[in-house]
């Protein structure tokens, strides 16, 4: 997870969803056309904030967000999710 050379702009963050395991406990694959997205997971990377808001979370902070929430961004074989900040729902504690 090393997403050091990318900064996100103003108020987005990145995010590393926790993927879900791909098969079920009997082996049985499940196609990722059916799997549900990720709603959880890890800041990696936070902007600056806009001039007159401060960014709230931080790297490392464990949050909630929209199931459909954010864009995908693929780097170096990882993947990401780029979103706004007021996307975030919460902070797991």
């Amino acid at each position: 997870m090393d997403v050091k050379h990318v900064k996100p702009l103003f108020d987005r963050i990145i995010v590393k969803p926790n993927i879900e395991e791909h098969k079920t406990a009997s082996g049985i694959i499940i196609p990722d056309s059916v799997k549900e997205k990720p709603q959880e997971g890890t800041v990696v990377a936070v902007g600056e904030g806009k001039k007159d808001e401060k960014m709230v979370l931080k790297p490392g902070n464990k949050v909630l967000f929209s199931k459909y929430g954010g864009t995908e961004l693929k780097y170096d074989g990882e993947v990401y999710l780029i979103m706004r900040e007021s996307d975030v729902y919460a902070v797991i504690e």
